[in-house]
């Protein structure tokens, strides 16, 4: 409410009693919010003390904003937007700093003290110093391929730790070439099978040809956990 107060006196010109309002509410939540912020609507400050806004930030409705959060600037440019702006539905978790004057897309998360300089798409997460953008079609796409060869090894560790992304790389590669290998077999042992007076078996298909998959999943879950 002393936001909305702060910013209806700066957005008339009343500097002056605008900066006295914001440094009230300041005084009373810990919340530091320049009275030319925009904040939408259902906004949710949670555990506020130590929230920071600059003045030319956009906060969009329903946006949830934690404890220690910065939306700063990068540059002293005076008339220009150097703030970040929130899409709807965004949640910044504590201790994050996003700094400059880009957006930060529409259901966006933004992990704890990462420091976003980047534009983060819709949908996605950043996270870590600097911040790195994890896409949520990256792990839909590699769920379908799995589901396509008849496992899922992949809800066990999921973020960016570096060791988990490896293994799912080496997984995904794995699974793919036993695929092709089975295929390929499948081929010759049905090339062998229609060569008159010649069993598949006997002709040019080894016999420890692996026509079938045997990707152990289960397995890998175990070694990853």
């Amino acid at each position: 409410m002393l936001h909305r107060l702060a910013h209806a006196a700066w957005c008339r010109g009343w500097r002056w009693l605008g900066r006295f309002v914001s440094h009230l509410g300041r005084l009373f939540t810990g919340i530091e919010i320049h009275p030319g912020a925009t904040i939408g609507r259902r906004v949710f400050i949670d555990h506020g003390m130590g929230v920071v806004i600059g003045e030319t930030a956009e906060v969009g409705d329903e946006c949830t904003i934690y404890q220690g959060v910065t939306l700063g600037g990068t540059s002293l440019a005076k008339g220009a937007k150097r703030h970040p702006t929130l899409g709807r539905g965004v949640i910044v978790s504590a201790g994050a700093k996003v700094l400059g004057s880009f957006t930060v897309g529409d259901g966006a998360r933004v992990g704890s003290n990462a420091v976003v300089l980047q534009p983060v798409p819709p949908g996605a997460t950043a996270v870590g110093i600097p911040a790195r953008i994890l896409q949520a079609s990256a792990d839909a796409q590699r769920e379908a391929v799995a589901a396509r060869m008849g496992f899922s090894a992949y809800g066990v560790t999921q973020g960016d730790d570096p060791v988990a992304l490896a293994m799912k790389g080496l997984i995904d590669n794995a699974s793919l070439h036993e695929h092709q290998i089975a295929l390929l077999w499948a081929a010759v042992e049905k090339l062998s099978a229609g060569t008159p007076g010649q069993d598949a078996k006997e002709g040019c298909l080894p016999q420890d040809a692996q026509i079938t998959e045997r990707f152990d999943a289960e397995g890998l879950q175990r070694l990853v956990k």
